[in-house]
This record gives C-alpha cells, sequence and structure tokens, in this order.
C-alpha cells in the first residue's frame, strides 16, 4: 500500500536514488490559497546537512506542483507534485549491492519480491518522506483556519530525556536551543549523546513528542476507527519509527487507577477533565483536550562500525557502510511526525 487515508488521500511514489519522488493529494478543499513559503519552512526543517550529525546529501527539496493548483489557490482536484533528486550517489552502494545490510529493509524485499533497488534502500529509504512533510503541510495550513495547530519537540536522545511533562516547558525556546528541545541543559546533552556516538562509528536513537492543540470534542470514531488508532497507524509508518504511545501511555501501566483517572470537573458551565492523561482521548475519541503522542525512533541502522552479515547467496561477510548517513534523524523526524499528524487529523475534518 503506497496511499494512506479515507477522505484526505495520499499517495506516494519514487525511490531514494531515482530521478524524483513525488504525490498525489486526493481530498483537499477547493479555493483554498497556499502559502508556498510555509510549504518550504516545512521542507527546510527535515533537510539533509543542516548540523554536523545528518546525512551531508544536499538535496535541494524544491517542491514543483503539477497539478490541483491555479493561481495559487486549490482547484479541488487532486494535488500532484515531485521533488527532483539533486544529489544522489549510487556508488556508495556498488560494492554492498549484494549484502543485506544489519537492520534494514533489504532481507525482506529481497525475499518478498525478488528484487530491489539497492540504492539508498530505493522505496524504503527515509528520502520518501520528504513527500509526506508537502502533503502535512497543506494539511497544517488548512487545520490552522480551524484553530487547530501542531507542534512537537524531542523528548529523548539515547540515555539523556526531558523529563518534565509538555505543560511545563517553555516551547519559545526550542528554536534557541541547539537541538530542538525547550530545556537548554538537556539540549547539551542531547547533542553530547550524538557527538559521542559519531566518535565512536554509531548511532543513536530518540523520541519526538507530538501536541496538537485546538481539535474539538468529538473527532473519532468507535472501536476501529479510533483516534489513537489512526495516529498510531500514520507514525509508525515513518522509517525508523519503533513505538508510539499517547497520554500517559505506557507510563500508566506503573500507576494506579486513581492516580490514572482523569476527574470531571465544571469549569465556565463547561464540563471538562481536570487533568489528561488520557491524552486527549476517550474511547477513541478527542475530549476536546490537547492531544498529545510520543514517537520512539530506533538508532540509524547504517553505521560505520565494522558488521557481520551475509550476502544474497548466503555468504558470510563483513560489512562496513561508508557514504553520507545520519547518526541521528530524530531531529529531521519533527516535520515528518507533525507532517503525519496532520493528515491524520485532515481526515477527521473533511
Amino acid at each position: 500500500m503506497n496511499s494512506i487515508g479515507k477522505n484526505f488521500v495520499l499517495t506516494t511514489f519514487g525511490e531514494s536514488h531515482g530521478v524524483a519522488v513525488g504525490g498525489v493529494l486526493d481530498g483537499f478543499p477547493a479555493n483554498f490559497s497556499i502559502d508556498f513559503l510555509q510549504i518550504n519552512q516545512e521542507l527546510e526543517r527535515r533537510k539533509t546537512g543542516k548540523f554536523f550529525f545528518s546525512s551531508q546529501r544536499a538535496e535541494n527539496d524544491e517542491v514543483e506542483f503539477l497539478s490541483g493548483i491555479f493561481e495559487d489557490k486549490t482547484t479541488g482536484a487532486p494535488i500532484a507534485f515531485i521533488i527532483k533528486n539533486n544529489d544522489a550517489k549510487s556508488t556508495d552502494y556498488e560494492q554492498i549491492k549484494n549484502v543485506f545490510r544489519p537492520s534494514h529493509a533489504d532481507f525482506t524485499y529481497q525475499q518478498k519480491y525478488g528484487i530491489r533497488d539497492y540504492r539508498g534502500g530505493g522505496r524504503a529509504s527515509a528520502r520518501e518522506t520528504v513527500v509526506r512533510v508537502v502533503a502535512g503541510a497543506l494539511a497544517k495550513q488548512f487545520l490552522i483556519t480551524k484553530g487547530i495547530s501542531i507542534f512537537s519537540y524531542i523528548s529523548q536522545i539515547g540515555k539523556i530525556a526531558e523529563n518534565q511533562h509538555y505543560i511545563e516547558l517553555n516551547f519559545n525556546k526550542i528554536k534557541q536551543n541547539p537541538i530542538f528541545t525547550p530545556n537548554e541543559k538537556t539540549a547539551n546533552l542531547m547533542l553530547q549523546e550524538i557527538e559521542n556516538a559519531q566518535k565512536n562509528g554509531d548511532s543513536v536513537g530518540g523520541v519526538v513528542t507530538c501536541v496538537i492543540r485546538g481539535v474539538e470534542i468529538g473527532v473519532g470514531e468507535p472501536i476501529f476507527d479510533k483516534l489513537q488508532a489512526q495516529l498510531a497507524f500514520a507514525m509508525m509508518s515513518i522509517p525508523a519509527a519503533k513505538g508510539f504511545d499517547y497520554g500517559c501511555g505506557f507510563d500508566s501501566a506503573k500507576m494506579l487507577g486513581s492516580e490514572h483517572n482523569d476527574i470531571f470537573v465544571t469549569e465556565n458551565q463547561t464540563i471538562k477533565t481536570k487533568t489528561n492523561n488520557c491524552g486527549g482521548i476517550l474511547g477513541g475519541i478527542s475530549t476536546g483536550s490537547d492531544i498529545y503522542f510520543r514517537v520512539a525512533f530506533k538508532p540509524t541502522s547504517s553505521i560505520a562500525k565494522a558488521q557481520q552479515s551475509v550476502d544474497i547467496h548466503g555468504n558470510s561477510y563483513t560489512i562496513e557502510i561508508n557514504g553520507r548517513h545520519d547518526v541521528c534523524v530524530v531531529p529531521r523526524a519533527l516535520a515528518v511526525v507533525e507532517a503525519m499528524a496532520a493528515i491524520t487529523i485532515m481526515n477527521y475534518k473533511l
């Protein structure tokens, strides 16, 4: 499946080292003015080469819209777009094209299809996520007109975690720090964690916390189309994503019911919950409070350290992966997480 959504459908195509990646977005409302600068700003957040620890692949990520937009407004027709690959270096993969890289999709793609594009991981590459960011940027522009905003921050890198709850943090400081978390001290420790991994020819993972603010009561459906289920589906489709929880999430397993329960109160003749341990969702339906969740990302699989593997014939092979790879993908994943959150909410809002 290369499409996501029912009312708001995104189909993506393209490979890491192909001519281009792109998408077709169907269901976007007509006569909506597009802010192209804002799209470029979202793409900039995901772009490679911004940090010493990110891939130095120098893609300009310029999006070219092919249909669905006329005189800077949406027409209601499918919005088709491409982003050309300008800096793919396929020769980096020639020596290991027949080797199964540890923790990559090489093995499963080869076994399932009998063929795979070994150049940069082909379809399995995170290069595909640039398409999601374009679609998410469009969705975020529409949602903000409905009073819905989405923001995220890094809450953990390796063993360094930001333990404060999101409501206690000053998000105005995110852009002032060397890495995208509100607490400067924590940000510096996270940066050191990445530097240590890089010095050792290794990689490191982390956690992104995302907050969706302004969703009214009643978004989501019972049973199989629960809001948290759809968010989990969207987040777990992101390359390198390894876990999802919302509200207190896995921490709720350590709590008593009396600690976890959100007590109902009445304020200004409005019924609400005193706390928000449920993460803004009850029974799969939004409560009107902030929706917040976390996505865990594994360490980047491509590392410089020597590793044992086998080739497509089963012969032993010692692999050292060179080329341009992220030491930590988490900072670039922020824009992707927000994009997938926006796409998910758009499905309910249309």
